[in-house]
């Protein structure tokens, strides 16, 4: 009898391993049939609080909950074989103190199975990052531009434009590898403010409107598959156009109905299936 290999799991280990090597991809999922079909492209998923605005169509990551998070989390843990799935910890789930951090990722991993969290901020939050790392949680920073204090920035900008900027950016990134974070997301950065990070730092570094040199890149799905409106940031490159693939299938399906030519003899049950098929179709639903 053959054996099939049962693929290794990618371990926040495995990632901080990667550091100058072959550059780490990282995707956004939110959903179990999401996550089966990236799991074997990417090394690392994220559970992003973005699903705040891409799945519930809100207008920031502000109002997104614990809860939203672990049930969405669960649903890509279980969806994913091979890359190591890491949860968004939400706005005000983590800032208050160590100690509620540590709770809330804690609920986060023991709920979902996931492989870690990823927090927002720098300096201020190096405390935090040492808490949890101390105590078995891996963490991903985030810094440079942070969702999550958007307001307090004044909207999405790119940083570290200016010599004050650049070094505020270098010196959290400094702070969170040096509290034990496995890597940091470097978002929004001006391009050779991030070079310099990911030169200046021990970890890996995964970009999402960065530089090319960080170790890494992450996109949100949506955007890169076309199922998302409105404007895009400069960084964001569309590799395929699936809403208009699923508005022309809408629109099929909607004029065969409405022409009663869906659907055919050969969608419908005939009598000597009538006692089994129905059911299995309700489970299928």
């Amino acid at each position: 009898m053959s054996v099939v290999p049962v693929e290794k799991k990618t371990t926040p280990a495995a990632l901080r391993a990667r550091k100058g090597g072959t550059p780490i991809v990282s995707l956004t999922a939110y959903t179990t049939p999401q996550a089966r079909l990236l799991d074997k492209h990417s090394d690392l998923l994220l559970v992003g609080d973005s699903l705040g605005m891409v799945v519930y169509g809100l207008d920031s990551t502000l109002s997104v909950t614990l809860d939203m998070m672990i049930a969405h989390g669960t649903a890509v843990v279980r969806g994913a074989n091979r890359a190591c799935v890491i949860v968004d910890m939400p706005f005000g789930s983590y800032q208050e103190s160590p100690a509620q951090a540590f709770a809330n990722a804690a609920r986060i991993m023991a709920e979902t199975r996931c492989s870690g969290v990823k927090l927002e901020g720098g300096e201020v939050m190096a405390e935090t990052i040492r808490f949890l790392a101390a105590r078995g949680i891996p963490v991903l920073g985030h810094i440079g531009l942070q969702p999550q204090s958007v307001k307090a920035l004044g909207g999405f900008h790119a940083q570290g434009r200016t010599d004050a900027d650049a070094a505020r950016i270098i010196a959290d990134a400094k702070a969170v590898a040096e509290a034990g974070a496995f890597a940091m997301v470097v978002e929004g950065t001006a391009e050779p403010v991030a070079r310099r990070v990911t030169e200046l730092v021990p970890i890996p570094t995964i970009g999402i409107g960065a530089s090319p040199a960080c170790d890494g890149q992450i996109l949100v799905t949506e955007d890169i598959v076309g199922l998302t409106d409105g404007h895009m940031p400069r960084f964001v490159k569309r590799y395929a156009e699936l809403n208009q693939a699923i508005a022309a299938a809408a629109q099929a399906y909607a004029d065969e109905v409405r022409a009663r030519t869906f659907p055919g003899p050969e969608h419908c049950y005939g009598p000597s299936t009538l006692d089994k098929g129905p059911a299995k179709s309700a489970q299928r639903r």
